[in-house]
């Protein structure tokens, strides 16, 4: 099946919210890196993680963007956020922040999404595959996970379980090897 690619202008409703969520989630990610205030770059990856997961929206991908929504905004923040409390990290400006190699690491980024976008435009510059409703919803994307993808699946499991024990083991003061 061939679909006819339509052309880049005018671009419809669609690919301008998506250009739009594309340009919150860049410039929230570079505010990231670039504070100095370490709470504030964790409300800043908030903001970055809530564009991608409206771009997921945006591509029908509905329960992509929610478990993103769920997952990243709801648990990852949070934990961070609560390590930051924790650790008594400080809360204002902070030099410590940056090593010195802003430079450089401009450069290594620069180099590195250009390379990236090279690959990814010669790999998929005349792909096209349109948005079909429904297509990201959770029925169709959990019979593929648990029938065509059930052992990676599982596998993942027991290796996330493997490194939860492991991280137990490691922070209790209580168990002592064989002297």
């Amino acid at each position: 099946m061939t679909f006819e690619a339509p052309g880049f202008w005018p671009p419809s409703g669609p690919e301008v919210v998506f250009l739009l969520l594309g340009l919150v989630a860049v410039g929230s990610a570079l505010l990231v890196v670039t504070t100095r205030q370490l709470v504030h770059a964790a409300l800043w990856l908030v903001l970055c993680f809530g564009a991608l997961a409206g771009g997921y929206l945006v591509l029908t991908a509905e329960f992509v963007a929610w478990v993103q929504v769920l997952i990243y905004v709801g648990a990852i923040v949070v934990l961070l956020l609560f390590g930051i409390m924790l650790t008594r990290a400080p809360i204002g400006r902070s030099a410590d922040l940056d090593s010195g190699n802003r430079w450089a690491a401009v450069l290594v980024a620069l180099a590195t999404a250009g390379v990236l976008v090279s690959v990814v435009v010669a790999g998929f510059g005349t792909a096209y595959a349109p948005l079909e409703p429904g297509q990201g919803a959770a029925k169709p994307l959990g019979s593929s996970i648990f029938r065509t993808w059930v052992l990676p699946f599982e596998a993942l499991s027991v290796l996330l379980l493997a490194a939860l024990i492991g991280a137990i083991v490691l922070s209790r003061t209580d168990i002592r090897g064989r002297e």
